[in-house]
Formats: C-alpha cells, structure tokens, sequence
C-alpha cells in the first residue's frame, strides 16, 4: 500500500504511467506498520 504524497491518497498500484490517479503527483511513500523493535544488548 503506498500513500501520494501531495493529495494523502491511499494508492494500491502504481500504474505503468507512475502516477497518482486523482492528482497526478508521481511522489509515493511507502505505508510502513508502527511496530516497536526491541533489541538486547550484550
């Protein structure tokens, strides 16, 4: 799932043209999970 980065809108796929359906931004951003890492130290 990516993100437009000029309008905010949800973008599934990426079309051939490598653009944003409703703005026509070509700018994306990868939707990542808020996960919190936890690393031991020795």
């Amino acid at each position: 799932m990516y993100r437009c980065a000029k309008c905010n809108e949800p973008v599934r796929n990426v079309s051939t043209l490598g653009q944003c359906e409703k703005c026509g931004s070509k700018i994306f951003f990868k939707d990542r999970p808020n996960v919190k890492k936890v690393l031991k130290s020795d």
